[in-house]
C-alpha cells in the first residue's frame, strides 16, 4: 500500500465511527461467509455466525455476502433472517463496501475470503476482523491481513500457536468457536416425517456419520477433476477407517435398547455409509439400522440430532451443531484432515476425541461409544460443560466485536 492510499484509508477508518454517530444509525456489519453448499457444515457457519450477530448485537444492520446460497440455503437462510440482506452481484457488492462500517469475515476452514478482505481494506480502509477459523498456511500477503485486522478468532489451539509461530502480530488472537456451534434452524416437519418412517423414536438413536480421507468433491461439485492420488488413500483407508465405527454401531444395537441412523454431512456421504457401514452388517444388527440415502439441509439435520440420544463418527461439523444444542457428541479424526479436530480438546472433550491413525485411541471407540449410549445422563452433563465453556466465549468474542465497531 502506497503512504497515499495509506492516509486514505486510515483517515476513512477514523471517521467512519464518527460520522455514523453524527446520523444516529446502527453500525453496518457486512458478514463475508457461505463458502459452499454440498455440506451441511460449511452451510452451518452462517446462520451459526448470524445467530450471534442477532444475538449480541442486536443494534447493528447486517448484510450477507455469500460465496454460494444455491440448492435451497438461500430460502433457508431468508426464512430464518428475513431482515439480513443477501448481497449478490457488483452493484450490490459495490453499495455493502460504501455503506457498511465493518467485514466480518465468517467462520471456515482457513482465511477462505483473504483476497475479498485485501479488496475491502484496500478500497475502503475501513476495519474488519475474522471469526472463528482454522489456520495452516500463512503467506506475507495474509499476515498483513491478519496483523490490521480488528481481531482473529481461530477455532481450534493448533491454529493460534501456528499464527504466533509464524509472526501474526494482531492485537486481539484468541481461541474462539467456530461458528457452528450457534446454529439454531429448524425444519421439523420433514424430519419428524423421516423419523416416524423408519421407526425412529426421540431419544431412542445415536446418529453415526462416516466419510473417507478426503471428500470426493469431483462426485458432486462442478469444476472438480478426479483426483487419483486421493482417490487411492481413501481405497487404501477406508476399511480400516469403518471397522471402529461398524464395530460400534454393532455393538450399540446388540448391548443397548438403541437403534442407529447412517446419516451424512456431505452430499458424497450417503454412497459412503451405505458401502462401508450398512451393507456388512449383520442381519440381525440392520434391523435396527436406518441409512439415509438423500442429503439434506443443515435445518432438517438439526431437527434429527436434536431428536438423537447423540451423535458419533469421522465427521465433525454435526458434531459442532449437536452440542451447541445440547446434543452428546464424539468426533472420529485423520492426520489428512485440518487441525479443527483439536477443538473437541479446547472445549473440554477430548476424551471424545479420537485419532484414527493411533491404533490406541481406535481401541477406546466402541467402549465410549458404549458408554455414551448406556448412560445419557453422564453424556448430557459432559456436553452440558463444553457447550457452557463455548457460549462463555461467544459472549467474550461478541464483546470484542461490539468494540470494534463503536458499539458500548
Amino acid at each position: 500500500m502506497n503512504r497515499r492510499t495509506f492516509v486514505q484509508t486510515t483517515l476513512a477508518a477514523a471517521l467512519a465511527p464518527l460520522l455514523r454517530a453524527a446520523d444516529k444509525r446502527p453500525p453496518r456489519i457486512v458478514l463475508r461467509s457461505s463458502w459452499q453448499t454440498v455440506n451441511i457444515g460449511d452451510i452451518g457457519h452462517t446462520p451459526g455466525v448470524l445467530a450471534l450477530l442477532e444475538k449480541y448485537l442486536p443494534e447493528a444492520e447486517v448484510r450477507l455476502w455469500p460465496m454460494r446460497v444455491d440448492n435451497g440455503v438461500d430460502a433457508m437462510l431468508r426464512k430464518r433472517f428475513p431482515k439480513v440482506p443477501i448481497v449478490e452481484g457488483p452493484d450490490a457488492v459495490k453499495a455493502a463496501f460504501a455503506e457498511c462500517d465493518f467485514l466480518l469475515h465468517g467462520s471456515g476452514p482457513g482465511f477462505v475470503a483473504a483476497k475479498d478482505v485485501a479488496k475491502w481494506r484496500k478500497e475502503t480502509g475501513k476495519p474488519y476482523g475474522i471469526y472463528g477459523i482454522t489456520l495452516g498456511s500463512v503467506n506475507s500477503v495474509a499476515e498483513e491481513l491478519l496483523n490490521e485486522a480488528k481481531f482473529v478468532f481461530f477455532r481450534d489451539s493448533v491454529s493460534l500457536g501456528f499464527a504466533k509461530e509464524k509472526g501474526v502480530r494482531c492485537p486481539v488472537m484468541e481461541f474462539g468457536p467456530d461458528g457452528a456451534f450457534a446454529v439454531d434452524l429448524r425444519n421439523d416437519a420433514p424430519a419428524e416425517a423421516f423419523l416416524k418412517a423408519h421407526g425412529l423414536e426421540e431419544g431412542k438413536f445415536l446418529c453415526c456419520l462416516s466419510r473417507f480421507r478426503f471428500t470426493p468433491y469431483w462426485k458432486v461439485k462442478k469444476g472438480f477433476a478426479f483426483d487419483e492420488k486421493k482417490h487411492a488413500r481413501n481405497q487404501e483407508m477406508k476399511e480400516h477407517d469403518h471397522v471402529p465405527l461398524r464395530e460400534a454401531v454393532i455393538a450399540v444395537v446388540r448391548q443397548t435398547p438403541l437403534k442407529v441412523l447412517l446419516c451424512p454431512e456431505d452430499a458424497t456421504q450417503m454412497e459412503v455409509g451405505k458401502e462401508m457401514l450398512y451393507d456388512p452388517l449383520p442381519a440381525d444388527v440392520k434391523a435396527r439400522v436406518v441409512w439415509r440415502e438423500k442429503y439434506w439441509l443443515t435445518d432438517e439435520a438439526i431437527s434429527t440430532y436434536v431428536r438423537s440420544a447423540g451423535i458419533f463418527g469421522s465427521e465433525m461439523h454435526s458434531p459442532i451443531m449437536a452440542v451447541g444444542n445440547g446434543i452428546p457428541a464424539i468426533v472420529c479424526r485423520f492426520t489428512e484432515q485440518t487441525s479443527k479436530g483439536i477443538m473437541w480438546r479446547d472445549i473440554g472433550l477430548g476424551d471424545w476425541l479420537f485419532d484414527f491413525d493411533n491404533e490406541e485411541d481406535i481401541k477406546r471407540v466402541v467402549p465410549t461409544v458404549l458408554a455414551f449410549a448406556k448412560d445419557p445422563a453422564a453424556a448430557k452433563a459432559k456436553i452440558a460443560k463444553a457447550r457452557a465453556f463455548v457460549q462463555q466465549r461467544q459472549r467474550e468474542t461478541m464483546k470484542v466485536l461490539r468494540k470494534s465497531v463503536g458499539v458500548s
